[in-house]
């Protein structure tokens, strides 16, 4: 009877088991957003449509996405983001453990004189043990389950910030692989600027071996041969770094940088169609690291429920079974065997001014963690809006210069025309010329300034991890 009434108690103390502390409600919904962006209806480059998982496949460049493919499979941050989730989620396995009863098996022997308790004098012979003990904690007031529902936030959060690093590594491979592109895009202008220079240079001499010109508009021409020429070197370098770059995102060293395919593309990649965007409530539901910061406000507030179950007493459930004998042969007879389910229930009162010390500490960390969510939020529509105004603005000043350059490429035609035919001081073709290259340079530059913004953009809308398997 003692028995039975000892297992319906434990029994009754399981059911009504509590959770101490406040209830989690997530921030989420209550995070204002904006629909559409602001800089959506300022521009036709956007529309509202929602942005697709792999957005570099966009550009419909089969050597982008297969550089993009071998970059989420072998570089070395996704690496070290995958172990990372893997150890949260064995820490969340840990915690789980702790529903589970603890056992102990444990065997003894010994020889010992001791007082005789059926007499006087002393007994002295062997004495041998084994047993089995068992224990199991009543999460009576919810410290376990806070504890698991912690690591299962830590876990979540974790595996957001997986996330976050892949929808990275995409973009950065990307960025890389522009470069690349640009800087192709950059010598070649370079080369065809050089290529024209050299005409009027050679001009410029026949017409003073001719008498026609003096020695300083050899000079001058000469010189912004030179100058145009000094320029490649440095963009052959940095195409070189992009290349490594690119190396070193695919889990490669620079010295087997994917050249081959790479130096063919001679413009970096963009879209000739508006960009979907989606809206400022898809965004906080695509961005993981919006959704990192709300898992580690979840375990943070989690956390507060454990420290304030430690200001309650814990309870705990034992018992053991086991066989005591003065030889071994003896153990596992009928008169040897024990068995203790008393006392079954203990308790231990914390030390209260530690544990409200906790309290606090752990309150704190929550206050910070919802600061923190909020300030993620609040990055993310900068970002968006700011990447968004970013790009639409370089649009506008490639289309400027594109116009320029066909103004100015006329004017250096007609300079050069005129002053072959002695019209035209040389001083005119120079500046003519001077400016049609930096026009020409500009517009380089701003293609690749326009596909850096893209992928900017893109990483602000936060796709790409969709699919991601870790």
């Amino acid at each position: 009877m003692m028995i039975r009434n000892l297992f319906i108690g434990a029994g009754a103390l399981a059911l009504s088991a509590c959770t101490v502390g406040p209830a989690y409600v997530s921030p989420t919904p209550a995070a204002p957003s904006q629909a559409p962006f602001l800089e959506t209806g300022k521009s036709p480059a956007f529309t509202g449509d929602q942005p697709p998982g792999e957005w570099w496949s966009l550009f419909a460049d089969p050597t982008l996405d297969a550089l993009v493919e071998q970059a989420l499979v072998a570089n070395t941050d996704l690496r070290v983001a995958a172990a990372n989730l893997a150890q949260a989620r064995a820490v969340l396995r840990e915690s789980r453990a702790g529903r589970l009863p603890t056992t102990s098996v444990g065997a003894s022997g010994a020889y010992a004189r001791q007082r005789n308790p059926l007499g006087p004098g002393t007994v002295e012979g062997e004495s041998y043990d084994v047993g089995l003990d068992v224990g199991y904690q009543v999460d009576l007031f919810g410290r376990v389950g806070s504890a698991i529902r912690a690591s299962r936030a830590d876990a979540e959060a974790v595996q957001a910030a997986f996330d976050l690093t892949r929808i990275t590594v995409a973009a950065e491979t990307t960025r890389a692989y522009a470069d690349v592109c640009s800087f192709n895009r950059q010598i070649a202008v370079a080369e065809e600027t050089l290529r024209i220079q050299q005409q009027t240079f050679d001009l410029t001499r026949r017409l003073y071996e001719g008498g026609r010109a003096t020695r300083l508009e050899t000079g001058q021409a000469g010189a912004l041969l030179e100058q145009t020429r000094a320029t490649i070197p440095t963009l052959t370098a940095q195409r070189s770094a992009a290349l490594y770059r690119l190396a070193v995102l695919t889990g490669k060293p620079p010295a087997e940088a994917p050249a081959a395919a790479v130096l063919a593309c001679q413009a970096p990649p963009e879209l000739d169609r508006p960009i979907p965007v989606g809206d400022g409530a898809s965004l906080l539901a695509r961005r993981p690291d919006i959704r990192r910061a709300e898992r580690e406000l979840a375990a943070a507030s989690a956390r507060v429920n454990v420290a304030t179950a430690d200001l309650y007493p814990s309870i705990s459930l034992g018992g053991s079974i086991g066989s005591t004998a003065d030889s071994i042969s003896g153990l596992g007879k009928s008169d040897g065997f024990r068995f203790s389910l008393g006392p079954l229930i203990s308790w231990n009162f914390p030390n209260m001014e530690v544990a409200r010390s906790r309290l606090k500490q752990a309150e704190a960390g929550a206050d910070a963690a919802l600061a923190a969510f909020d300030g993620s939020w609040l990055s993310a529509l900068e970002e968006t809006e700011s990447a968004l105004a970013a790009y639409a603005g370089e649009l506008d000043r490639l289309a400027a210069l594109r116009r320029a350059a066909n103004e100015a490429g006329e004017a250096a035609r007609i300079a050069r025309l005129r002053y072959e035919a002695g019209r035209e001081n040389f001083q005119v073709v120079l500046d003519a010329e001077r400016s049609l290259a930096q026009i020409q340079a500009s517009i380089a530059q701003s293609e690749q300034q326009r596909a850096t913004y893209l992928v900017s953009l893109f990483l602000a809308l936060g796709g790409g991890w969709q699919d991601a398997a870790a």
